[in-house]
């Protein structure tokens, strides 16, 4: 008999599908390429297949539910996408295929019920399989569940507004605590949104930097092992042809063929074997878009005392960041797959932790100074 806790996975499984075949579904209507209206098509009809699979599971197992509806959030996402287009959606999708596949092969691992196990490694292929579809539709070649990329651009904007928001909304809230006049909060609300600002940027700068080089010291070691050990690189890659199901001799075929042309292997062992992917942007673009959210983020607290004094200019200061939290923290459940409400709820707490601490120091700061 199944624990409540594996009930709990076992439904938010099923809750995953469902978003997923409804997304598809949104594409299917938003897209005019017929191809990929033919391929969306073609996935939703396989997510729904995955809906009856885990009903009958839960069923077999004594627990009676009907086929629940989308979230709030798969719902949210189809009407941006109606709004703005199938491309955010596209890629967003690409994300979800790519975590179902991390997400089934740990339930596989983890789970001690075979009919379980079985499930789970049928439809981590069957996500691997999505990934593969959509990455080529959009033109992409490397495995997304392998790659060291975890969110690109949009994922920095979310994380560097939420940096600010929370950090300087914490200072702010120091400041207040300790009695300071108005003019004494507008300015270092707006140092510290400098200072979080050039600090996230140029992070992410170097962490951008440090990636590539990661992986441009990565690329020149299998450029020369390739070079001085071709027998044992073909047999390498023919070994990782036949990880995926490949038979061994049309792997070592394959492998090959492939390493006539150094190039071309090179690119199969960075994907396959290693699981890099080359940025598509550069360093200085991801750090000062990731310095630029992070200002706008911090300018948020302070915003109020531009137009307003006093307890009138705190309290708005107050509300509009606890809003922002709780926004931003939706926001990030896009890339962590989380409950939308949920993970609002989360940030909301922990701006309000931060603020009442912030206040509390600032506030005993000021008694030791006095």
């Amino acid at each position: 008999m199944a624990d409540n806790k594996t009930k709990k996975i076992w439904k938010r499984r099923l809750l995953e599908e469902v978003d997923a075949a409804f997304l598809y579904h949104t594409l299917v209507n938003l897209v005019s390429d017929e191809k990929k209206k033919e391929l969306y098509g073609k996935l939703a009809s396989i997510e729904e297949k995955h809906i009856n699979v885990w009903l009958e599971h839960l069923k077999k197992n004594s627990i009676q539910i009907n086929t629940p509806k989308p979230t709030f959030k798969a719902k949210l996402l189809s009407k941006i996408s109606k709004k703005y287009g199938p491309s955010l959606l596209s890629r967003l999708m690409l994300r979800e295929e790519s975590s179902e596949v991390k997400s089934y092969l740990s339930l596989y691992k983890n789970s001690h019920s075979e009919q379980t196990k079985d499930i789970a490694l049928k439809l981590a292929k069957d996500s691997a399989a999505h990934a593969k579809s959509l990455m080529h539709s959009n033109g992409k070649q490397s495995e997304p569940w392998h790659t060291a990329e975890s969110g690109g651009l949009l994922r920095n904007i979310v994380y560097g507004f939420n940096d600010g928001l929370t950090a300087n909304f914490g200072l702010i809230a120091g400041v207040i605590g300790a009695s300071a006049q108005p003019h004494i909060i507008l300015i270092s609300g707006i140092a510290g949104m400098i200072a979080d600002a050039l600090s996230m940027g140029s992070s992410g700068y170097l962490a951008a930097v440090s990636e590539k080089e990661v992986y441009e010291h990565e690329k020149a070691m299998e450029e020369e092992e390739i070079k001085l050990m071709p027998e044992l690189e073909t047999e390498e890659l023919a070994l990782i042809y036949e990880s995926k199901g490949i038979p061994k001799d049309d792997a070592m075929q394959r492998a090959k063929e492939i390493m006539q042309n150094p190039q071309q292997a090179l690119e199969d062992k960075m994907h396959e074997e290693l699981g890099l992917a080359e940025r598509s942007i550069s360093p200085l673009t991801e750090g000062w878009i990731t310095g630029l959210s992070t200002a706008i983020g911090a300018l948020i607290p302070i915003l109020p005392f531009f137009f307003f004094d006093g307890t009138i200019a705190i309290w708005i200061s107050f509300i509009i960041s606890m809003l922002s939290h709780f926004a931003v923290g939706a926001a990030r459940s896009f890339f962590t797959g989380r409950g939308i409400f949920r993970s609002g709820f989360d940030m909301f707490i922990v701006g309000f932790g931060v603020a009442a601490v912030g206040y509390v120091i600032g506030d005993l700061v000021l008694k030791f100074l006095m």
